[in-house]
């Protein structure tokens, strides 16, 4: 089983990462195999709406040079998802929002993306703000139909400069709990995938018309 993590954050090693690797450390221990992608300091183009992915199933033909079809297959490969971003404005960073709505759009038609596999969200913030972030996260996983996993407390451990997140001893808690609870949702996953749902095409109703 592998597990891919894709890091919003425009410090590669920065508290974002580390929290992320505190989940992917109980996911190691179990021989799950893990990876972070870093797409927060890369220029990720944002969603223009133009629809082609809605024919062009299973990747992004709109723009084919920043990194995100790229990260896409290796999403398709995974058994699972950890999305990790610190606090902007209460929100998530740009590159992630846009990486998100993108990946988002295509794994709607892409039943071999994000539908029913194991998905999580941590973010990483100065003092406060980090659950409408989180908040924002959830909503990609669970519009995907995932099996959201969760710790004992939201995922959200606090740190300015990079390190410092090593210093909250109830967030890395949250992190280890949220990695645990990851491998069992992944292994439940193995053994009861002969018994899923299959994936029901989306009816849409527009209230103007």
């Amino acid at each position: 089983m592998k597990v891919i993590g894709i890091n919003g954050s425009p410090n590669a090693k920065g508290n974002t990462y580390q929290a992320m690797r505190m989940v992917f450390e109980e996911l190691e221990k179990e021989n799950i195999e893990t990876e972070i992608i870093q797409i927060g300091n890369k220029p990720i183009r944002s969603c223009i709406g133009c629809g082609k992915c809605y024919t062009d199933t299973g990747f992004c033909s709109a723009f084919k040079d920043d990194g995100l079809n790229e990260a896409i297959e290796k999403i398709r490969e995974a058994d699972g998802i950890l999305l990790g971003s610190p606090v902007h404005f209460s929100g998530i960073t740009g590159a992630m929002k846009s990486f998100c709505d993108r990946l988002v759009y295509i794994a709607g038609n892409a039943e071999d993306l994000l539908f029913h596999k194991v998905g999580a969200a941590v973010t990483a913030v100065r003092r406060t703000g980090g659950s409408s972030a989180l908040n924002i996260m959830h909503k990609y996983l669970q519009y995907c139909e995932m099996m959201v996993a969760t710790s004992n407390y939201w995922g959200v451990i606090h740190g300015r400069s990079a390190g410092e997140v090593q210093q909250d001893e109830e967030g890395k808690q949250i992190m280890r709990i949220l990695g645990k609870n990851m491998v069992w949702q992944l292994k439940m996953r193995e053994q009861g995938l002969a018994y899923a749902p299959a994936k029901e095409k989306k009816v849409r109703t527009d209230f103007i018309r």
